[in-house]
C-alpha cells in the first residue's frame, strides 16, 4: 500500500520557472469519488503513459495511494467516460526538500498555478519558496478532484479575487 504525503501551495509570480524542467501535459479524469474523500482517477501524461489511481484519506495530510499503469487506449476510453476532468501542464522542479512540481491549470481552472511537494513524512522540515503565496494543504476545494468537479471559473467573482485568480 502506497502512502502519499504532500503539501500544496498557491503560486504567485514566475520565479519558479527558473527551476522548472520540461513541460509535461496532463489530462486527468475523475471516475468516482465519495464525500469521505475516496477518488478513482485516470491520468494521461504527455500522450505517452497512463495510470489508474485510487486515493483514500489516511492520517493527517497523508493519503493512501494505489497507482496502476494502464494501456493508453484504455485511458482514452476512460477519459471519454469521466464525468469530471481537468487539464494542466506539470513542471518538475530542481529544488531541495522533497519532490516539487508546479501545475499550471488550463480551461475552466486557468489561471490557477499550484505547487506541490511530496514528502517522506508529515513532520519533515520544509523551506518554502517565496513564490509559494498561500498554503492550501488539506483544503478540499483545492484538490484536483474538486477542481475537476467545480472549476475556479464557476466560483464567485469575489472568491476568485480573494485568491488573485480573477
Amino acid at each position: 500500500m502506497g502512502l502519499e504525503i504532500e503539501r500544496r501551495f498557491l503560486v504567485v509570480g514566475e520565479e519558479w520557472r527558473a527551476l522548472a524542467g520540461p513541460a509535461l501535459p496532463l489530462r486527468q479524469g475523475y471516475l468516482a469519488g465519495s464525500p469521505q474523500g475516496f477518488t478513482v482517477r485516470m491520468r494521461i501524461m504527455a500522450m505517452e503513459q497512463a495510470w489508474l489511481t485510487l486515493k483514500a484519506p489516511a492520517e493527517g495530510i497523508a493519503r493512501h495511494e494505489f497507482e496502476y499503469r494502464i494501456p493508453l487506449i484504455d485511458a482514452e476510453a476512460l477519459w471519454g467516460l469521466a464525468p469530471d476532468r481537468l487539464i494542466k501542464t506539470r513542471y518538475e522542479l530542481s529544488l531541495k526538500g522533497g519532490d516539487w512540481v508546479v501545475d499550471c491549470f488550463e480551461g475552466a481552472n486557468a489561471p490557477l498555478v499550484l505547487a506541490e511537494v511530496e514528502l517522506v513524512s508529515a513532520e519533515e522540515l520544509l523551506e518554502i519558496p517565496a513564490w509559494c503565496w498561500q498554503e492550501v494543504t488539506g483544503a478540499s476545494e483545492w484538490n484536483n478532484a474538486a477542481l475537476a468537479r467545480t472549476p475556479i471559473q464557476q466560483w464567485s467573482d469575489q472568491r476568485r479575487r480573494d485568491y488573485d485568480l480573477a
